[in-house]
C-alpha cells in the first residue's frame, strides 16, 4: 500500500531493531520514505523489505558504526547532501546498569561515543539545512535516567541528561527557524536493550515495562500534540510541567557576584 501524503524522509539510527525499527514502521505509515542507519546490514535489508511491501514507502539503507569516525562521517554526508530529509531520529544508543565500581571503562567510552558524540554530531549536520528550508523534526531518544540517574549506570544516567539539555537547547535556538524538536525519556521498554545493558528485561517487574510499539506510538501522539519533553508513561504532563517550572524558577538567581547569604561566615 503507498501512502498518498509524503512528508519527506526520515533518518533513523538505531533502526535494525527495538525502538527504532518500530519508529521506522510508524514514519512510514504517516507517509515518509526512510534511510535506516544500523550496523547489522542483513537486519536493516531484511527490515526495509518488510516495510516497503507493507507501506510502499521507498525505504534505504545505510551501514554504519556510529562510534566510528568513518562510519559518523558516511551520515553526516547523507544528512548534508539529501535535501529530502525532513526528520531526524536519534535513537542509537547502549545501556548499562552496573554501578561505577563494576564498569568497564572502555565500554564506558564507546557508550558515551554512541549515546552524545554521535548524535550531537549527527543534529550539526542537519540543522543547518533545516534551518535553511525553514521546516524539520528532531527527536532525540533520552531516557528516564535522565532525570532519575540512581535507578542505572551513572555513565548510561549522565548520556541521557545530555540527550535531554541537548534537545532543550535545541528547540529555545531554532524554534523560531521552523524547526521542531522532541526529546522521548521513555521508562523501562520491552527490547533487547535490557539484554545488552546487563539485566535481561524478563528480570524486571512486568508493571514497568512498556511494550515498544506503546512506547513509539505514545511519543509519535506526543509530537503530535506539539509536546518538547516527552514521558510515555507520565500520567498528567502538569508533573513535568511542575518539574520543569521548578527549574526555570531557579533562573533568576543561578548567578550573581555574591555568595548566597546561607553560604557566608
Amino acid at each position: 500500500m503507498n501512502f498518498t501524503v509524503h512528508k519527506g524522509t526520515a533518518l533513523i539510527t538505531g533502526a535494525s531493531s527495538g525502538i527504532g525499527a518500530t519508529y521506522a514502521d510508524r514514519l512510514a505509515r504517516r507517509g515518509y520514505d526512510l534511510i535506516l542507519v544500523a550496523r547489522n546490514d542483513d537486519r536493516l535489508r531484511t527490515l526495509a523489505t518488510e516495510i516497503t511491501d507493507a507501506t510502499g514507502r521507498s525505504v534505504e539503507t545505510l551501514a554504519a558504526d556510529l562510534t566510528e569516525e568513518a562510519g559518523l562521517v558516511r551520515v553526516e554526508q547523507v544528512l548534508r547532501s539529501d535535501s529530502s530529509i525532513t526528520l531526524l531520529l536519534n535513537n542509537a544508543g547502549v545501556g548499562a546498569t552496573a554501578p561505577l565500581l563494576h564498569s568497564d571503562i572502555g565500554k564506558m567510552n564507546a557508550m558515551i561515543a554512541l549515546n552524545v558524540n554521535a548524535p550531537m554530531r549527527l543534529t550539526y549536520a542537519t540543522a543547518p539545512g533545516f534551518a535553511a528550508r525553514g521546516a524539520g523534526t528532531i527527536i532525540n531518544i533520552s531516557s528516564i535516567a535522565a532525570v532519575a540517574p540512581e535507578l542505572l549506570n551513572g555513565v548510561y544516567g549522565g548520556s541521557k541528561a545530555f540527550m535531554l539539555a541537548f534537545s532543550q537547547s535545541l528547540q529555545h535556538e531554532l524554534a523560531d527557524k521552523g524547526i521542531r524538536v522532541q526529546a522521548v525519556l521513555p521508562g523501562a521498554t520491552a527490547t533487547a536493550f535490557w539484554d545488552i545493558a546487563g539485566t535481561p528485561v524478563d528480570k524486571l517487574p512486568e508493571g514497568i515495562v512498556m511494550p515498544v510499539e506503546t512506547m513509539v506510538d505514545a511519543a509519535l501522539a506526543a509530537l503530535d500534540q506539539g509536546e518538547i519533553v516527552t514521558i510515555p508513561s507520565l500520567p498528567d504532563v502538569a508533573d513535568w510541567d511542575a518539574f520543569e517550572g521548578a527549574r526555570l524558577a531557579l533562573g533568576p538567581n543561578l548567578s550573581h557576584s555574591a555568595a548566597a547569604p546561607r553560604l557566608v561566615a
